[in-house]
């Protein structure tokens, strides 16, 4: 998307320009999250694979946007996103 713009070829006497515009493919999911059982008190590790790296991730608990935390650790490299929930509980279900 940044290579958007206008490009020109300058012979000195006469300019030919071009408009160039990238449209943006959209992110899919290549691999989705599937679901897991844990045992309480253990820790839980959920991933997911994006066709694009370094898109932004917003993880959610229902309707709740999580947060870095002691009990939420986000992991993102490349296409792979983590979301480790530690010390699991029943509430975390």
């Amino acid at each position: 998307k940044s290579d958007s713009d206008t490009y020109s070829c300058d012979i000195g006497d006469a300019q030919s320009r071009a408009k160039l515009t990238v449209q943006e493919t959209p992110v899919l999911f290549k691999q989705e999250l599937e679901n897991k059982e844990a045992k309480e008190g253990k820790q839980v590790k959920l991933t997911c694979e994006l066709s694009k790296p370094g898109t932004p991730v917003k993880w959610m608990k229902g309707d709740t946007v999580l947060y870095a935390s002691e009990k939420y650790e986000f992991k993102q490299q490349g296409t792979v996103a983590e979301l480790i929930i530690r010390d699991v509980k029943s509430v975390d279900a």
